[in-house]
C-alpha cells in the first residue's frame, strides 16, 4: 500500500496539534482529520490495516500527506470543520440536510429592506429567521408580513421616484416605498420594525405596540388604518394560538441529538427547544462512504455541522457519550456569548426526549435506507451532483404543454416525491392565453396561444403564484419540456412573483439534454445513468397526463360542439342521450319515438330538428 511509502514522512512529523490531509494519486483530499499529536494519530494508520472496510479503502486510495499545525487542539477542530466543508472529503461524515430547511432573510444591509426566502446564512448584515420546518411555513410566514406589514418583495433600486405604485400596493401586499408620496423612509423602517419583532417571535411585545397605535388612530378618527391594525393584531394572535404545544418551562433552551447509525449510512435527528417548547426538528442524513464505525464520532461531526451556522443554545443534549466532549464545549462556547455544556442525560423528562430523538431516527432511517427506497436516494443524490443543487432535490415538479395547432391547448403537472411519483398532488390546466405577449402567435379565435412559450409561462405563473399564496409545498427542482426559450420564460414568470430563486431545468425530447439557466451548453448525461432514467420517468409521465387530458378535452369538445348546442339539451340530458345511443352519431340515427323516451317528447322533436337540418 501506498501509505507504507509514507512511513519516513510520517516519523518526522510534529508532536503538536493540528490538521491532517490524506490525498490521492489525482491530488483530491479523500480525508481529513484533527489530532492533538500529528504524530501519534497519522502513525496509528499504519497499523489500522483490517480494522473496518471503510479504512481499508481509504488505506488503498492514500497517496499522499499534508499537514497544517495549530496552537490548539481548538484551532484544529475548527480548521477540520472548515476544510470538509471546502473540500467535501469522500471518507468524511457529510452530513446532509435534505429536507432543505429554507431561512427567512431580512435585507436590513439595504435602505429599503426586502424579505425574501433564502438558503443559506451569509455573513453580509442581514437579520435571519429560521430554519423553518416544514419548508412551506418560511413562504406563509413570508407572506404574512408581506401582508400585514407590507414588506417588499421586488427588486427594485427604491430611490422614491416611482410615478405610480404596482399591483402589490394596490392588493395590499406592500407599502409601496418606491412612491415617497405614499410612503416616506421613516414610516417604511417602522414597518420592517414590525416584521423583525415578528420575525423573532416577539409577538406580546408587536401586538402591544400595534393595540396602542390602533387606540391612537381610532381616537383620531383615522378608522381605516385603525381597521388595517386591528385585523394585523388577530392574525398574529391567530398565530400563536396555532403554535405547537409540547412545552416543559423547566427545559428553556437546549437542542436534543438522537442517532441511528446503520451499514447503509446513518440519520441524525435534532429537536431545538426553546423557552421549553419544541419548536423545530431538523433531519440530517450521513452519507454512506464515510469512516463512521462508531456513534460518538457521528455525533462530533454532526455537532460540529450542525453549529457552523447556527449559534448553540446553552445545554446540548446527546443520545452517547461523546469522546471530545471538553473540547466541542469549547469550541461551541467561542462561538457564541455563554458557556455551553453538552450532557448525556440518563433519566426524566430530558432522557424522555433524547429517546424520542433516537426513536424518530429510527424511523426515519427505515424510511431512507431499505431496498425499496435506496435507488431513490442514489438517483436523487446523483441528480443534485450533476445539476450542482444545494440540496437533495426530494420533490421535484415537471411542466408539460399539449395541443394540436393551438386546438384545445392544455398543460400537465406531475409531482415527484423521495423517487415516487404523487398523484394526488398532480395539476391540469387549460390555458387561457391571459398572459400572452406581444410577439405571441394566436389561434384563429385569438383566444388560445399556438406557442408553447406562452403556455409554458403561464402554467408557471398560475401554479407558483397559487402555491405562493398557499405557502408552499415549493419544490426543490422544477423540469419544463423544452430547451432555452422554455426555461427564460419560466424564470421570468417565478421572478415576476418574486419565486425566482427556485430552480428550473429544461429537458428536450429528442436529445434528452438538460438546459440549467447558468450553463450555456446544456448537459449530455449517460443514457443509462440512474439521475436521466429518473428524469425521463418524469418527464414521460408529465407527457402521458398532459396527452390524456388533450384526448379527454378534444373529446368534451366534439360532444358540446353536436349536443350541447341544441336548444332544450343540458348536462344531464346530453349524459342521457350518450348513455342510451352510445354516441352522437348513435343519436343521429335514433328516431323521434326513441330520442322522446329519453328525453320527452319536446326535446326529443328539437334532436330531431336539429340533426335533420345539419344533414
Amino acid at each position: 500500500m501506498a501509505i507504507q511509502d509514507l512511513r519516513k514522512k510520517i516519523a518526522q512529523l510534529p508532536e503538536q496539534p493540528g490538521v491532517y490531509i490524506w490525498v490521492n494519486k489525482a491530488g483530491r483530499t479523500i480525508y481529513v482529520g484533527k489530532a492533538r499529536s500529528l504524530r501519534v494519530r497519522v502513525k496509528s494508520y499504519l497499523s489500522a490495516w483490517g480494522t473496518s472496510r471503510k479504512i481499508e479503502a481509504l488505506l488503498k486510495e492514500i497517496s499522499d500527506l499534508e499537514i497544517i499545525v495549530t496552537d490548539s487542539v481548538i484551532e484544529a477542530l475548527a480548521l477540520e470543520n472548515h476544510l470538509i466543508k471546502e473540500r467535501a472529503p469522500k471518507f468524511n461524515i457529510l452530513l446532509r440536510d435534505d429536507k432543505n430547511y429554507p431561512y427567512l432573510k431580512l435585507t436590513t444591509s439595504e435602505t429599503f429592506p426586502r424579505l425574501i426566502v433564502a438558503r443559506q446564512i451569509e455573513q453580509a448584515g442581514d437579520f435571519y429567521a429560521g430554519p423553518f420546518l416544514p419548508s412551506r411555513v418560511a413562504h406563509r410566514t413570508m407572506g404574512l408580513a408581506h401582508r400585514i406589514f407590507g414588506i417588499r418583495s421586488c427588486n427594485e433600486v427604491i430611490n422614491g421616484d416611482r410615478g405610480r405604485p404596482c399591483l402589490e400596493y394596490d392588493i395590499k401586499r406592500c407599502v409601496a416605498p418606491c412612491v415617497s408620496d405614499i410612503c416616506s423612509e421613516n414610516k417604511y423602517q417602522e414597518a420592517v420594525y414590525r416584521s423583525q419583532l415578528f420575525l423573532e417571535g416577539r409577538n406580546d411585545e408587536l401586538v402591544k405596540k400595534l393595540h396602542e397605535e390602533m387606540e391612537n388612530a381610532a381616537e383620531e378618527e383615522r378608522f381605516e388604518e385603525a381597521a388595517r391594525l386591528r385585523d394585523a393584531v388577530r392574525d398574529i394572535q391567530a398565530i400563536q394560538n396555532r403554535q405547537q404545544k409540547i412545552s416543559t418551562v423547566s427545559l428553556g433552551d437546549r437542542d436534543i441529538f438522537g442517532l441511528k447509525l446503520g451499514l447503509s449510512g446513518g440519520v441524525v435527528q435534532v429537536f431545538s427547544m426553546r423557552r421549553g417548547r419544541v419548536v423545530e426538528r431538523f433531519e440530517l442524513l450521513v452519507n454512506s462512504d464515510a469512516i463512521a464505525d462508531n456513534e460518538s464520532a457521528v455525533l462530533e461531526t454532526a455537532l460540529q455541522q450542525f453549529y457552523q451556522v447556527r449559534v448553540p443554545p446553552k445545554e446540548i443534549h446527546v443520545s452517547n457519550s461523546l469522546e471530545n466532549i471538553d473540547l466541542l464545549s469549547s469550541w461551541l462556547s467561542s462561538r457564541g456569548t455563554r458557556k455551553v455544556q453538552i450532557k448525556v442525560p440518563r433519566r426524566g423528562d430530558k432522557r424522555a426526549l433524547v429517546d424520542l430523538a433516537i426513536r424518530n431516527a429510527k424511523i426515519s432511517y427505515q424510511a431512507h435506507f431499505n431496498a425499496n427506497t435506496a435507488a431513490h436516494f442514489e438517483a436523487l443524490e446523483k441528480l443534485r451532483l450533476l445539476l450542482g443543487l444545494p440540496v437533495l432535490p426530494r420533490r421535484i415538479e415537471s411542466v408539460d404543454v399539449s395541443n394540436i395547432q393551438g386546438s384545445e391547448t392544455v398543460a400537465s403537472l406531475v409531482v415527484c416525491e423521495d423517487g415516487r411519483m404523487k398523484k394526488k398532488d398532480y395539476r391540469k390546466f387549460r390555458i387561457k392565453g391571459d398572459l400572452i405577449g406581444p410577439d405571441t402567435q394566436l389561434h384563429g379565435t385569438g383566444t388560445l396561444p399556438v406557442n408553447d412559450y406562452a403556455a409554458i409561462r403561464e402554467v408557471v405563473h398560475r401554479r407558483y403564484r397559487a402555491l405562493l399564496d398557499r405557502g408552499g409545498p415549493f419544490p426543490d427542482l422544477i423540469l419544463v419540456d423544452g430547451g432555452k426559450g422554455q426555461l427564460s420564460v419560466s424564470y421570468e414568470a417565478l421572478e415576476e412573483i418574486g419565486l425566482g430563486n427556485l430552480v428550473v431545468v429544461g429537458i428536450a425530447k429528442r436529445e434528452e439534454l438538460l438546459y440549467l439557466r447558468n450553463k450555456k451548453e446544456p448537459i449530455v448525461i449517460d443514457s443509462h445513468d440512474p439521475a436521466l432514467l429518473l428524469v425521463r420517468r418524469i418527464r414521460d409521465e408529465a407527457h402521458r397526463f398532459a396527452i390524456t387530458f388533450h384526448r379527454h378535452s378534444r373529446t368534451l369538445r366534439d360532444l358540446r360542439s353536436e349536443l350541447d348546442t341544441i336548444p332544450g339539451i343540458g348536462s344531464k340530458r346530453r349524459k342521457a342521450l350518450l348513455n342510451a345511443f352510445g354516441s352522437v352519431s348513435g343519436v343521429r340515427r335514433a328516431t323521434l319515438e326513441e330520442v322522446g323516451g329519453v328525453v320527452g317528447p319536446r326535446a326529443a322533436a328539437a334532436v330531431i330538428d336539429y340533426f335533420s337540418t345539419s344533414a
